[in-house]
């Protein structure tokens, strides 16, 4: 089973039995809430991306990506050709430990210093080649053609239709009753993707062998 957007927005209307015009121009919201809800509960390999970019001597920012979450790491390529690690820190850390911008040298540690910067100590003493490795926002069912699906509205059809029924309903301020019924099958859709992306993904059965169960 799998959704179009097309198919996503008829089911939530057929779920709530609403076409009010001010109800329909609303769908897009309660999807991308349910998107929202979902790339903040489970981490998914799919989520995943790879950029490379270079830093800038005596410069301590280094851009952010437009659809970047969260940091997996950020390393440079030193002097030597091998690839260095920096630590992900707070910003009052990196403030405290290299309090002159003017001071360069071999970057250690990075932190999201805004939403479109990351703050580098101390601040590089050359123009670095960087690999960041993060965790993005992909594109929204809500930006694709009616007729289209996303990753989420393929495999996770359940947890996008009931994490969408639960904004609908409190829009319109439905039965507390049956919010909660619709947050309890999205929590146990979500369960089923945190299953896939925080084992599934993360092991095979050649290293680990297979999961065996006591019988009842």
């Amino acid at each position: 089973m799998s959704f179009t957007y097309a198919q996503l927005k008829q089911a939530i209307q057929d779920y709530t039995e609403n076409d009010e015009t001010s109800f329909v121009n609303n769908l897009p919201v309660f999807i991308r809430a349910a998107e929202e809800r979902i790339f903040k509960n489970v981490q998914l390999s799919l989520f995943r991306k790879n950029v490379s970019a270079s830093m800038t001597s005596s410069n301590q920012y280094l851009g952010c990506p437009s659809d970047f979450l969260a940091p997996f790491s950020l390393s440079y390529t030193n002097s030597d050709g091998e690839k260095d690690f920096l630590l992900y820190k707070d910003v009052n850390f990196l403030q405290e430990y290299s309090p002159d911008a003017s001071t360069t040298g071999s970057p250690k540690y990075y932190a999201q210093f805004d939403v479109d910067n990351f703050l580098i100590a101390p601040t590089p003493d050359d123009s670095y080649a960087v690999e960041l490795h993060y965790f993005y926002r992909p594109a929204s069912l809500t930006s694709v053609a009616d007729d289209a699906t996303t990753w989420l509205s393929s495999n996770a059809p359940m947890a996008m239709l009931y994490g969408s029924l639960i904004d609908a309903y409190t829009y319109m301020k439905g039965e507390q009753d049956l919010i909660a019924n619709y947050s309890q099958r999205f929590t146990e859709s979500v369960a089923s993707l945190k299953q896939l992306g925080e084992a599934k993904e993360t092991t095979d059965q050649y290293r680990v062998g297979m999961i065996l169960r006591a019988k009842q």
